[in-house]
């Protein structure tokens, strides 16, 4: 284990975060739906990442890690592995700060998240999809570049700037609920979530929610080994991902409980937020949500916080 992974994130990181990048991101708003709400059987909010500076809650890292980069490194480049949201981040970072960004993605990435990351500048490199064909390019790019890596979600400053979304939360919910639930890829997300909720938030139960053919976090989650994803197997693209190292070591600590959804529970609620809230969320945003329709009894009578992850879809391949 690296040294970066033995050493605690701690509050105080996520703090100056999100001094750091305040003038980069929005302050994204928390919705609700009395309707949604009927039908979850809960009292629901949202936390709409999807409205977020590049669509997606990976703005906030991907700004903290550059921001954070000594000058004279970050003029030669960064380059980073990702399915989309991450890229389109990082791609959007890079060109903001006058400097370019090496992606590597694989050749399945959705067509709307390959576009993003050309509009911002992005220099994309694609690779077969599957995470060793992602390593061996990215070192190849980095190699022939001098470019610089920001991982998707295994780096502490990445994990300190997603942790801002539940701080921002704090200040933006007038108590804390009684759930929190995010989905869980790589981990940034609920791995920095986690952090701020048991921070500020201590009687909160942390929830991760993933696509059942993409199981790995609940695997591990309780096994507590680590288990890398093989071959997913879900419509949830930004989902994919193997759990970190640094991330698995949070999650183990600080979160209380894993659960999956169905495709087509995911596919439900893409549209039950569509339809009833008229936001147009991403496959892998849609999977708290999911989890929460399919697991009615975990949730029932309680006040849970959501956070929508992103809003990059293509919208002419849309699951139904």
């Amino acid at each position: 284990m690296t040294e970066q992974v033995k050493r605690n994130i701690d509050i105080d990181e996520v703090r100056a975060a999100a001094l750091r990048i305040a003038p980069y991101v929005h302050e994204t708003p928390v919705l609700s739906s009395s309707t949604v709400d009927a039908q979850a059987g809960c009292r629901l909010l949202f936390k709409c990442e999807n409205l977020q500076t590049a669509g997606a809650f990976k703005a906030r890292g991907a700004h903290n890690a550059m921001l954070i980069l000594p000058r004279e490194v970050r003029e030669r480049g960064v380059a980073t592995h990702s399915s989309g949201n991450h890229a389109a981040a990082l791609s959007l970072a890079a060109k903001r700060m006058g400097v370019t960004a090496h992606v590597v993605m694989p050749e399945n990435a959705p067509a709307s998240k390959v576009e993003a990351v050309r509009a911002y500048g992005g220099e994309i490199t694609f690779c077969a999809p599957t995470q060793k064909a992602r390593e061996e390019t990215l070192q190849a790019v980095c190699a022939r570049t001098g470019a610089t890596f920001i991982p998707p979600f295994e780096n502490r400053d990445v994990i300190a700037g997603q942790a801002t979304c539940a701080l921002e939360m704090v200040s933006q919910l007038p108590q804390a609920p009684d759930i929190l639930i995010t989905p869980v890829g790589g981990g940034g997300l609920l791995s920095g979530t986690a952090l701020v909720s048991r921070s500020l938030w201590p009687e909160t139960r942390i929830v991760g929610a993933e696509p059942a053919g993409a199981d790995d976090a609940q695997r591990s989650f309780r096994s507590g080994v680590r288990q890398l994803q093989t071959a997913p197997d879900t419509i949830a693209d930004g989902l994919r991902s193997s759990l970190g190292e640094l991330n698995f070591s949070m999650i183990r600590d600080s979160v209380d409980d894993i659960l999956t959804a169905s495709d087509a529970g995911i596919v439900r609620a893409m549209r039950l937020v569509l339809t009833r809230m008229k936001l147009l969320i991403e496959a892998s945003a849609a999977v708290p949500l999911a989890a929460i329709l399919e697991h009615p009894d975990y949730f029932a009578g309680r006040t849970v916080a959501v956070v929508i992850s992103g809003g990059n879809v293509d919208i002419d391949q849309l699951p139904w």
